[in-house]
Formats: C-alpha cells, sequence, structure tokens
C-alpha cells in the first residue's frame, strides 16, 4: 500500500536524465526545468536528499545548465545531491543508483525527469517493486509525445504511485505556514513563478 503523504524523512528527490540534447526535443523543457528547480529548491529546504541521474551523457550531453546551477546553489547550502551516471532506462538497475538510494535508507521516491514513459516509468515501477512508495510528479515529468506522457502517468497511477505536482509536493514537504521553512518556500515558488 502506497503512502499518499510525502515525508520529509523517509523520502528522496529523484531527477532523472534532465539532460540537455535530450531536453531540446521536449515540448515540455521549460516548465519541467522550472518545476524541478523548485523540487530541488523545496528538498533543501526541508533537508531531503536529492540524487540526479544521466542517461549516456556522452550521446545525451550533460544536466540542463539551468538545473546544474540550482543543484551547485543547493550543494553549497549543505543539500545532500548525488550524481548517477547510467545507461539502463530502469535507474535501480545501476549499480550506483541501487547503492546511492539504499545508503540513504528511505523508503519514498519523488520523482522528476525525461522521460516519463520510459526512464521515469522504468524506475517507479521498479521501485514499486522494492516495495517503496513513489511520488510521480507530473508537472515536471515530460516526453516527446504528450500522449506517451499522459498514458504512462495513468499507468503509474494504476501501478499504484501518487501523481502529485511540484507545488503540492512542495507544500506538503513543508507542512506548516508562518515557519522559516515556510517562508523559503514562498521565495522558491515565486523564483519559479517568475521564470515562466
Amino acid at each position: 500500500m502506497t503512502a499518499t503523504t510525502l515525508k520529509r524523512d523517509d523520502a528522496v528527490l529523484v531527477v532523472v536524465d534532465v539532460q540537455e540534447r535530450l531536453a531540446a526535443s521536449m515540448a515540455r523543457r521549460p516548465d519541467v526545468v522550472r518545476r524541478t528547480a523548485l523540487l530541488a529548491r523545496a528538498a533543501r529546504v526541508v533537508g531531503m536528499p536529492v540524487v540526479v541521474t544521466r542517461q549516456y551523457p556522452r550521446g545525451l550531453g550533460d544536466t540542463e545548465p539551468a538545473l546544474i546551477a540550482v543543484f551547485d546553489e543547493i550543494r553549497e547550502a549543505g543539500a545532500s545531491v548525488t550524481d548517477v551516471d547510467k545507461v539502463s532506462f530502469d535507474c535501480f538497475a545501476e549499480p550506483g543508483f541501487s547503492a546511492a538510494i539504499e545508503s540513504l535508507g528511505r523508503s519514498q521516491l519523488l520523482l522528476a525527469g525525461m522521460e516519463t514513459h520510459i526512464c521515469v516509468a522504468q524506475t517507479a515501477l521498479a521501485a514499486r517493486g522494492r516495495g517503496m512508495d513513489v511520488h510521480v510528479v507530473a508537472d515536471a515529468c515530460c516526453s516527446r509525445d504528450e500522449e506517451h506522457r499522459t498514458l504512462a502517468l495513468a499507468r503509474l497511477a494504476h501501478a499504484g504511485c501518487v501523481v502529485t505536482t511540484a507545488e503540492s509536493a512542495a507544500y506538503e514537504l513543508v507542512g506548516v505556514a508562518g515557519t522559516p521553512e515556510f517562508k523559503e518556500l514562498l521565495g522558491a515558488v515565486k523564483a519559479c513563478d517568475s521564470d515562466g
């Protein structure tokens, strides 16, 4: 049974393959980059670790430059950010990824990235097969074909994943208003909105 609520002490943000050359063919690229940046900043606010993957970087390029800047920013602020290169579509088939997740000792994945119907879906399904709770951030995921994305999100929901949005996840992790964390989150949300 999937936990329907994110728990900051049990979740890890996984950003799957948001890479320059891959992103170039995505219609939703700007939105995915903005919302992934919001998730990364929210992760830093609540002390949630981040794992960033790159699929075959020699062919698909590095992570999107705007996100590299955000990951550097949150690292400098003390966030845990782990980078993993892979060739498998399912992130768990890469030993470095599995080791990174296992070392964190967390049982919830908050997933964003590209492409929804390939690497994101296969990773989400593998995580479910391992008994993990999976929350897929619909507005921080994309595919080259919108129908592929839509069908993948429906498939993942049917498989027991929670399909959510970046703001929904961020506010859920922070939990309450009127705190320093909430004020930091508001700044991240405003930055996300102003980038659009």
